[in-house]
């Protein structure tokens, strides 16, 4: 890993550790502290966002040492507490927003009735209000955050949504018409997503029938031994033409050139920059793989090279390419590819960041087409991070391609 990786990912870690720290002493202050004066109340609250902000900052350090049924336990509680804890703050930001406009409403309506007058001081509020106000605003914000976090783990943990699109693929034969792929992608097979996920969805995928099933990267969180029984699942994904893989850039943080070799291992065929063609010699199609965009920037020696992938390629020939991320699309498209698949967005996995992640991304989820070439981006099969999705339910894809 070159210096320019490491600095970044020092200064990543860095501002995330002084975010964690200052919205625990945020949350800690509108739980605990305003709430309440009892000395046993507050001492609580402390130990509790001490132990929380704790658990999220050395969390990979805790992963080393204790025993594996410690380690799920732990991420689940801190992955599900950091999603808690990021609609408490919104809550709370939404309701003190709330009482700051209306206080500001209230001093404009009285200067609007008297104009020559100044604005009126606001009126001394008692300790006993303050408390009440404090103790109503906690609650509203623990009511909201429940609403949101148990429907949004409710959906994560539950089957994926199977979401059909019908592709009209330029040059595909005839003979193909009908053909179908499964796509999955960013399942984040990791402390919390285990054997058990894996199972369910590849046994949503065997029911599709599929000709052919493509993972579009960002499997794994996590080493070859720590997970190489949960993501051995795939190993039963069955179609007529098997299963396909290109790199996340998540493969990269576990060790991509592990993973190649394991999931080969596995049954799964590894497009690394190169394709391969798919049906018979009469009629076929190409199935174009690269490596993750994000490597290209971070110095790992394997990266995205789509000319390497398409070398020896038939232009005329029909393709569809797979690639973790939308950022190439249209290039891809002029380089003769009628179809990409990719992911990585999640879709925003949760609302607000739905919203940022639509403003981010020109194509942030979904089907989209431009001069009869298409592009697929999935809101992923898991999760990453908190287990909790809204507005953005998690996904498996079935492709039909139409001549």
């Amino acid at each position: 890993m070159s210096a320019a990786v490491i600095a970044r990912f020092a200064l990543f870690f860095t501002l995330t550790g002084l975010l964690t720290v200052l919205s625990h002493i945020y949350l800690y202050r509108r739980i605990f502290r305003d709430t309440s004066g009892h000395p046993v109340w507050r001492k609580a609250g402390l130990g509790a966002m001490v132990a929380l902000c704790l658990l999220m900052l050395g969390s990979r350090l805790l992963a080393r040492v204790l025993p594996a049924d410690a380690v799920l336990n732990l991420a689940t509680l801190g992955w599900t507490w950091m999603g808690v804890s990021i609609y408490l703050l919104l809550a709370f930001f939404t309701l003190g927003g709330a009482r700051w406009l209306a206080r500001r409403s209230r001093s404009w309506r009285a200067v609007k009735s008297n104009p020559g007058a100044s604005p009126p001081a606001p009126p001394p509020i008692s300790e006993e209000r303050r408390q009440f106000l404090a103790r109503a605003t906690a609650g509203g914000a623990a009511l909201v955050t429940g609403g949101f976090v148990g429907y949004g783990a409710w959906r994560a943990f539950h089957p994926p949504v199977i979401n059909r699109v019908a592709v009209r693929l330029p040059g595909l034969p005839k003979a193909l018409d009908g053909f179908t792929l499964v796509q999955m992608s960013d399942i984040h097979v990791g402390p919390v997503i285990q054997r058990r996920f894996m199972d369910a969805v590849v046994a949503q995928c065997n029911a599709l029938k599929p000709d052919l099933v493509c993972i579009t990267g960002d499997l794994v969180d996590g080493s070859v031994p720590e997970l190489g029984h949960a993501v051995s699942a795939l190993s039963q994904l069955r179609s007529r033409h098997g299963t396909f893989f290109v790199t996340g850039n998540h493969e990269y943080y576990s060790g991509d050139e592990e993973w190649a070799e394991a999931l080969e291992r596995m049954g799964l065929s590894v497009l690394r920059n190169r394709h391969v063609r798919i049906g018979e010699p009469s009629a076929s199609f190409d199935l174009v793989g690269v490596d993750d965009w994000a490597a290209e920037r971070s110095g790992y020696p394997r990266r995205y090279d789509l000319t390497q992938a398409l070398a020896g390629r038939e232009p005329e020939r029909a393709a569809v390419l797979l690639a973790h991320q939308p950022s190439n699309w249209r290039e891809a498209s002029k380089a003769g590819m009628g179809l990409q698949l990719s992911g990585h967005t999640h879709g925003g996995q949760f609302f607000p960041f739905t919203l940022a992640v639509s403003a981010l991304w020109e194509h942030d989820a979904g089907h989209f087409q431009e001069n009869g070439s298409h592009l697929y981006v999935s809101r992923g099969t898991g999760f990453w991070g908190p287990p909790v999705r809204v507005n953005a339910p998690p996904e498996i894809v079935q492709v039909t391609l139409l001549s």
